[in-house]
């Protein structure tokens, strides 16, 4: 197990010498980073938005806490929800990359527990003394960001990605992103340096997933240039600080590099790829962030703030609530050792979030004065996606891999 430092010292904290701590920490749950983390992001995403719905329609009270329900609401998609996803992904993930062993048993558990805390203090922040607050709202995210930034430089000779030099520019700046977003007076910043640095990941992400699920399952190569990839990630660096550019030049940044994603998009087949709904969805969230980017683009140009939160909500929706449940399923079947396929079920799951999509970004449009009932209707989608995924999937990740193979 890669250690680091913080590890080392709060790991001990659980001595070696107790038994049954060792023995809880050897359960399946602990031997590989997606799975606790998966299922937090299954119960975080059921429950999440139907939270802010109750609030955001004045049936439960917001939280005690020292910045708006709004700040509150995009910290907990985006820290809560997101990054127990983003956690899960890439403490597996990095392992395959530098081939090691990920961080396991005491690790995990300290990071989950770091990740509850943290969700005990945003919803308490209010009651809570501001420097234990701090200390709640910070610990998660500076452990894990820490734990895999150690893995990358320390293993970096073995590393099997060169573009993963991304990750260890952009892992740091979600710690300076997360306490902008609960800053008063820099919450846009904040949110928008947030959602460009979620854009960045995904599309590294979607780089390597959809180049191999599209050679796997339809024996296709799409295209992969150099020069195109590096300009792209290179334009979503740079956008991660639109809130700080010169307002005559981040629109068209975002203009740019929704262009280029377009481009590349055609030659990425996707008259193949919407043959199949479990590869389709991921082309689905590809053009919501190229969407997002072109209403960020007319909002900027034309004036500023008057589309709300519409571009927000095409990334968190389209891009997040699209692409996340097909890469659950995809990750809870292969790697417990059973057959990537996409039932009935899953993909009524798939069809759930598309409607969810629909339902909060297109139906408000038309009809404004629904706007509380396309919220709730918006939110019961993902409680139900979520809810089907947890009953489903949560029970495979708590188990031993069926097909005997080490989770190591």
């Amino acid at each position: 197990q890669p250690s680091t430092p913080a590890v080392f010292l709060l790991s001990h904290a659980v001595t070696d010498r107790d038994p049954a701590s060792m023995s809880f920490s050897n359960h399946p749950l602990w031997l590989v980073g997606f799975r606790p983390f998966f299922t937090l992001a299954c119960l975080s995403g059921l429950s999440l938005p139907v939270l802010w719905a109750l609030i955001f329609s004045g049936i439960l009270a917001p939280p005690a806490t020292p910045f708006s329900p709004a700040q509150w609401h995009a910290h907990e998609m985006f820290f809560g929800f997101g990054w127990a996803v983003l956690g899960g992904f890439l403490l597996t993930a990095t392992r395959n990359w530098v081939k090691i062993r990920g961080y396991h048993g005491q690790a995990l558990m300290l990071l989950v527990s770091a990740w509850l805390l943290e969700r005990a203090g945003m919803w308490c922040a209010g009651i809570l003394p501001p420097l234990v607050f701090r200390l709640f709202s910070n610990l998660f995210l500076a452990m894990i960001v820490l734990m895999l930034l150690w893995t990358l430089i320390r293993h970096h000779q073995d590393d099997s990605f060169p573009d993963n030099t991304f990750f260890l520019i952009v892992l740091p700046l979600f710690l300076v992103a997360k306490n902008l977003l609960l800053s008063e007076d820099h919450f846009q910043v904040g949110a928008a340096m947030t959602l460009g640095l979620f854009r960045v990941v995904f599309l590294v992400m979607l780089e390597r997933t959809v180049t191999q699920f599209m050679k796997n399952a339809v024996q296709a190569d799409i295209l992969r240039s150099a020069p195109l990839d590096r300009a792209i990630k290179l334009l979503a660096l740079l956008l991660v600080f639109v809130g700080l550019l010169p307002t005559q030049i981040a629109p068209w940044l975002a203009l740019l590099l929704a262009l280029l994603l377009s481009g590349r998009f055609v030659f990425w087949k996707p008259q193949l790829a919407m043959r199949r709904l479990d590869i389709g969805i991921m082309y689905l969230g590809y053009l919501a962030i190229v969407a997002q980017l072109l209403l960020q683009f007319i909002e900027q140009l034309v004036t500023p703030g008057w589309l709300g939160s519409l571009s927000m909500h095409v990334f968190t929706f389209g891009a997040m609530g699209l692409i996340i449940p097909a890469m659950l399923i995809r990750i809870a079947n292969g790697h417990t050792g059973r057959k990537v396929i996409f039932d009935r079920l899953d993909k009524a799951v798939l069809w759930i979030m598309i409607a969810g999509f629909v339902i909060r970004i297109i139906l408000p449009q038309l009809d404004p004065a629904g706007y509380l009932r396309w919220i709730g209707l918006a939110a019961a989608c993902w409680f139900t996606c979520f809810a089907v995924l947890s009953w489903r999937y949560v029970p495979y990740l708590l188990q031993p891999r069926v097909d005997g193979k080490p989770d190591a």
